[in-house]
């Protein structure tokens, strides 16, 4: 794609790195036929290829950007789908991020938006928040019909609706130490996953530790930044990184083998830090060895392997890849192998590149959008007639949970399940007396 930045603009190092994705684009097109919304919404500018025009006259321009940039900007899911796809090598993710932060500095959104947008960057990443948020919404659930039907409070009604029936009570975590000792990981201890489903947490610990590995947490350590970055919050975002880089750089001198996470969109961002950190003297460098340590927990197990196989099962299992996975991580085939390899039958649905439309914030602010693209995830699941969903990522878990009866889990629940630990709380009221199932 050819560029006309003038040299004084290219001497910005943002500016100088998006002008090098924007080149890279040929306009093959190949984009438009995996992005979810163009696929939904059959319109060149809600496309990979037409952001990238709207980016490119944006920055090039150096205008304020107007209301139509900024809502075909919102509406990319930052599924990443587009860089899978793409024969040229375009870094889409690098490019999007950087635009989101050109318009929250540059563009005055209508109150209402700016209001929603701080109360998530305000609650979100911070759990003793978060609860007292979900509390609120569960008590004012009786509103959602009426504000699902005013426009501009739509993002509340989809707060509403995502809050879970219940709110597990917080508990601190603990780590393990294990018997055979193989070494020593961090594990992510996040912030929505927590607060939502401390249970993903505990099977992890479990797992590793039967596996021969030590469990610690780091002290200090907090949101990964993902949910203010991709609000074009930069600031916010670059903070959080900083915090939990100086948390594990207390963590090396008692010896790391990996930072693990469970769920895949905070991978996908720390194992970006090298890249958002890299004009950062101070951060630069323990950055980028920080994030080259960071591993999903089934890409690590995949290197690793499993403990030994106690309870072979014969479960039906659709698993639900998550974008921030299979695009953002290359995370392709470590989890279905691994729930093979512990005894699941293990299958994908139509279409798995597509996105579930949890993507973070996405199902809050584009809730439109969002619930088509449930719906349609959740159809091509329950076509598969499984027993039990699993996915690597907390939204998607909750984006489908509230869509099909059928259970969801995370993939460390049942890997963790078919080495000896607990039933998946989500799987208790399967009959145990289901064919390949254990008892108790």
């Amino acid at each position: 794609m050819q560029t006309r930045f003038s040299p004084d603009q290219l001497l910005d190092p943002e500016t100088g790195a998006a002008e090098a994705v924007i080149r890279k684009c040929v306009h093959c097109g190949f984009c438009t036929a995996t992005c979810p919304t163009y696929v939904l919404l059959g319109d060149e500018l809600d496309s990979p290829r037409g952001r990238i025009y709207l980016i490119k006259e944006m920055l090039e321009n150096e205008r304020e950007p107007g209301a139509e940039v900024v809502r075909h900007i919102d509406r990319c899911l930052s599924c990443l789908s587009c860089m899978t796809t793409c024969p040229s090598g375009v870094n889409y993710m690098h490019l999007v991020d950087h635009a989101r932060a050109y318009i929250e500095e540059r563009y005055s959104r209508p109150l209402h938006e700016r209001a929603i947008r701080a109360l998530l960057a305000w609650t979100l990443p911070y759990p003793g928040r978060m609860r007292l948020a979900l509390r609120a919404a569960r008590l004012a659930r009786w509103l959602e019909p009426l504000l699902g039907r005013i426009g501009p409070a739509k993002p509340l009604a989809a707060m509403l609706r995502l809050a879970p029936r219940s709110i597990p009570q917080p508990r601190s975590p603990v780590g393990a130490s294990a018997d055979a000792r193989r070494g020593r990981v961090v594990l992510l201890q996040g912030c929505a996953e927590n607060v939502l489903r401390p249970e993903i947490r505990d099977a992890t610990v479990r797992l590793l530790a039967r596996a021969g590995f030590d469990v610690s947490f780091a002290k200090g350590e907090g949101c990964c930044g993902a949910l203010t970055w991709h609000l074009g919050r930069k600031d916010d975002g670059l903070e959080s990184a900083r915090r939990n880089i100086d948390a594990w750089r207390a963590e090396l001198a008692n010896g790391l083998d990996a930072i693990l996470i469970t769920a895949s969109g905070c991978g996908t961002t720390i194992k970006d830090y090298g890249h958002m950190l890299r004009h950062d003297p101070d951060y630069a460098e323990d950055a980028a060895r920080l994030s080259g340590m960071a591993k999903d927990v089934t890409e690590f197990l995949a290197e690793r392997g499993l403990p030994v196989k106690i309870n072979a099962q014969q479960l039906k299992v659709a698993y639900l890849a998550p974008c921030s996975m299979q695009h953002g991580q290359k995370i392709l085939r470590q989890p279905i192998d691994l729930m093979r390899a512990a005894g699941f039958d293990v299958s994908q649905p139509a279409e798995a590149h597509l996105c579930c439309g949890s993507a973070g914030t996405y199902n809050i602010l584009q809730p439109d959008i969002a619930g088509q693209l449930g719906d349609r995830k959740a159809a091509n699941l329950e076509r598969l007639e499984p027993q039990v969903i699993a996915t690597g990522n907390i939204g998607c878990a909750t984006q489908i949970a509230g869509r099909t009866g059928v259970p969801v889990v995370h993939t460390v629940e049942l890997l963790d399940w078919a080495t000896g630990g607990p039933t998946p709380p989500a799987l208790a009221s399967i009959p145990a007396s289901t064919e390949g199932l254990p008892h108790g």
